[in-house]
């Protein structure tokens, strides 16, 4: 992966339900096969405000074989980047994206016949178009469920595009669209996608020893309400696969174990490998993680949220052991290979290698 920014021209900004836009980016063929992608993974993007560089991700809302590269912004109260983005960005402004990361993603297979469930909540949608795009074009013998909530119909996030799916893939895909604010006549579509709501989702619609994977983005509430739901039925954890957008604060138990690593770790060497060139470094444990004292030695490493979430962040230890002190953003065969948040991650041992190409 690389983590080089690159300034991409916006081609349209369009917009979508009352308080987002979608961005389609013009993408120069020699960039092409460095913006590839998987679908439901993200680009991190960057800007600068009041003297202030502010990163974040946001998923591709196109399928690979669309030869697309688009995301979609929803304002967010208080949110300085989506702010500013709905208010400023118009078609021919240009703005440094980097290339796609992300591991909430699927390889679908032609030969497959599957059953598949998607749950998203506002803009969660993003990722989950990506992915049942890609779905239904990849594997014509296979069958998809979506589930979205939304506060109500003014508020879904590419609803032609969705209406446009259900019709052309109609004996495949069913949809069932959940609105907190306005009333269906059908009770079980009215409210919250919750723990409540999703027994009866589960008794009505869905089948949950048939199906091979759930995909999940949204709110936090609803992400673990989904959750819950189905590990209760007894569908392994492997076959539930979770995007979160944001992450809560570190309980005050996480915070007194991060900073007891942090002093533990004072000195300790790191070697760092990036874009091919290897810097090794001390831990300082006043610069928190092996991230933050990586750019405070002038290495530079990609980062994006800084939680946990995003997985911008992702390096492999390849020599020596170090701590994650939590992951939202990594799947347990890529923490089994040895990948890390290097965000959320300290030196337990010495002389410990970590490489940012692998």
């Amino acid at each position: 992966m690389s983590s080089e920014f690159h300034t991409l021209r916006i081609a349209e900004v369009v917009k979508e339900g009352e308080n987002a836009i979608s961005i389609l980016f013009d993408m120069p063929n020699h960039l092409q096969d460095s913006f590839a992608f998987q679908p439901g993974q993200h680009l991190t993007m960057r800007t600068e405000i009041d003297g202030e560089e502010l990163r974040r991700n946001y998923s591709l809302c196109a399928a690979p074989h669309e030869r697309q590269w688009k995301v979609a912004i929803k304002r967010l109260p208080g949110g300085r980047f989506s702010g500013w983005a709905n208010e400023h960005l118009e078609s021919d402004d240009s703005i440094d994206v980097m290339p796609p990361t992300g591991s909430f993603t699927w390889k679908f297979d032609p030969g497959r016949t599957a059953s598949y469930a998607f749950f998203a909540s506002g803009s969660g949608i993003t990722p989950i178009l990506s992915l049942l795009k890609t779905g239904l074009v990849t594997e014509p013998d296979s069958r998809f469920a979506l589930f979205y909530g939304n506060k109500d119909s003014d508020s879904i996030l590419f609803l032609e595009v969705i209406a446009d799916l259900k019709d052309r893939y109609l004996d495949r895909l069913k949809i069932q669209h959940f609105f907190s604010r306005e009333e269906d006549e059908l009770q079980i579509l009215n409210g919250r996608i919750d723990d409540a709501k999703m027994k009866e989702v589960i008794a009505n619609f869905l089948i949950p020893e048939e199906l091979t994977s759930v995909f999940i983005c949204g709110p936090e509430g609803m992400m673990d309400a989904v959750e819950k739901a189905f590990t209760t039925t007894g569908i392994p954890a492997d076959r539930i696969h979770s995007e979160r957008f944001t992450a809560k604060e570190l309980s005050e138990e996480q915070k007194a174990e991060m900073a007891k690593l942090e002093q533990q770790a004072a000195g300790k060497t790191i070697k760092l490998t990036i874009d091919g060139r290897r810097r090794t470094i001390e831990f300082d444990p006043v610069k928190v993680s092996i991230l933050e004292n990586a750019r405070a030695s002038g290495v530079r490493a990609p980062f994006s949220c800084k939680a946990g979430v995003c997985a911008t962040c992702r390096a492999k230890v390849v020599k020596g052991k170090v701590e994650m002190i939590r992951n939202f953003g990594l799947t347990p065969l890529e923490i089994a290979d040895g990948y890390v948040l290097t965000c959320q991650s300290v030196p337990v041992s010495d002389d410990v290698e970590v490489d940012f190409d692998l």
